[in-house]
């Protein structure tokens, strides 16, 4: 049943729109379809991860306030939680809203696998194409003549890496100063956590990337940069927002 619902709701779809922009595209090369998949895909995820970027920046702000909760409650799970809750509410903050966007992905990443892994392969046009889209009958895995996209690139992962460190760089959290007092200090071991992932996660990218064919390592990349692109726009728009007053944002002290 799941198995079925995945292959009609984003398989088969994600599979046509390969193969049509194959076959619409001057050229014919898979990169530059993939390059188009990635822009789609990443638009139509716009609202989610939009939502989604602004949560995390809006936690992080809330670190030590939430800290000084678990310290002051920290006999009382029960007045712990309520008081956690009231000061998401308060900041109108949905915890879950930066996670759904990468749930979402997860299943549209494995889809586009499975997709490249058909379509380059060129084994499976046929019975998976709508009646509409017309059959190339192979698909040339090479793009700009010399990046052979059914196999795995070292390069590309290397780029998919750098890409997922720069991403995490762009939300991570700076040294409180010493005039953040308690809270600062709360503050600084969340950051020092998000210092290890900041090159755990682009170093797990990579290795993982290796033994991906190039095709899906290449849409990891531009989805990440795209995705790194819209952090910083994001980020630029929310430093001319003045804070609420009495809060240490990105290490400063704000009265």
């Amino acid at each position: 049943m799941i198995s079925s619902l995945f292959h009609l709701v984003l398989y088969k779809p994600i599979f046509n729109l390969f193969v049509e922009l194959y076959n619409i595209l001057p050229g014919h090369d898979v990169g530059i379809v993939i390059f188009v998949v990635t822009v789609l895909i990443r638009l139509v995820l716009y609202p989610l991860t939009n939502s989604s970027i602004r949560a995390q920046k809006s936690m992080a702000e809330l670190q030590p306030k939430l800290q000084h909760i678990q310290k002051e409650y920290v006999n009382d799970k029960q007045k712990q939680a309520q008081a956690t809750m009231e000061l998401y509410k308060k900041h109108k903050i949905n915890p879950l809203s930066s996670c759904l966007p990468m749930l979402i992905q997860l299943p549209i990443l494995l889809a586009l696998f499975w997709v490249l892994r058909d379509g380059l392969a060129s084994n499976k046009l046929g019975e998976n194409l709508y009646s509409f889209v017309h059959n190339p009958g192979t698909i040339n895995a090479m793009s700009l003549g010399f990046i052979n996209l059914a196999k795995p690139s070292i390069v590309l992962a290397l780029l998919a890496g750098v890409a997922q460190f720069f991403q995490a760089k762009t939300l991570s959290r700076k040294q409180p100063p010493k005039e953040a007092g308690e809270g600062g200090k709360d503050e600084g071991m969340a950051a020092m956590m998000n210092k290890q992932m900041l090159y755990m996660m682009p170093v797990m990218t990579a290795i993982i990337g290796i033994r991906f064919p190039a095709g899906l390592t290449l849409y990891w990349f531009l989805s990440t940069a795209l995705m790194v692109l819209q952090q910083l726009i994001i980020t630029k728009k929310s430093t001319h927002t003045p804070p609420s007053s009495g809060t240490v944002i990105e290490g400063e002290i704000v009265k």
